[in-house]
């Protein structure tokens, strides 16, 4: 081989971009009990990423790394009782804290998912208010 091939092959590897971090801070969680269970999605719903959060003063802190630059959405639950899934009463109310990015709310049901996407295009911290 010559030594500008191997010299862009050498560079190829280690000119690989890495992904991004999102740094996603959960705050006004009812209490310390459980995990927080979160999912990134694209803006097809499909799931690219999802992390489970422990609490320290009803708050959470959960960082996604390598991620590609793009649009996304956020949600999460407070797993209170870790059953792995958001407890629901009467009418389908939610038992349970949740959020979404933006700090989006729904009227009767979730937030429309344009009122929750974001870019992301660098290294990012988001802080979101959960409803309990």
């Amino acid at each position: 081989m010559t030594l500008a091939l191997l010299l862009m092959l050498n560079f190829g590897v280690t000119a690989q971009p890495q992904g991004y971090e999102l740094k996603i801070e959960i705050n006004d969680l009812k209490n310390n009990k459980g995990t927080v269970r979160l999912e990134l999605v694209d803006t097809e719903k499909n799931v690219v990423a999802d992390a489970i959060g422990e609490i320290h003063d009803k708050q959470s802190v959960i960082v996604l790394k390598n991620l590609p630059a793009g649009t996304y959405a956020i949600r999460y639950f407070h797993d209170e009782n870790g059953n792995e899934e958001m407890d629901k009463g009467a009418f389908g109310i939610p038992k349970e804290g949740y959020g979404f990015s933006n700090n989006a709310r729904g009227f009767m049901g979730p937030p429309d998912l344009e009122d929750q996407l974001f870019q992301l295009t660098g290294n990012m911290v988001m802080q979101l208010k959960t409803e309990n």
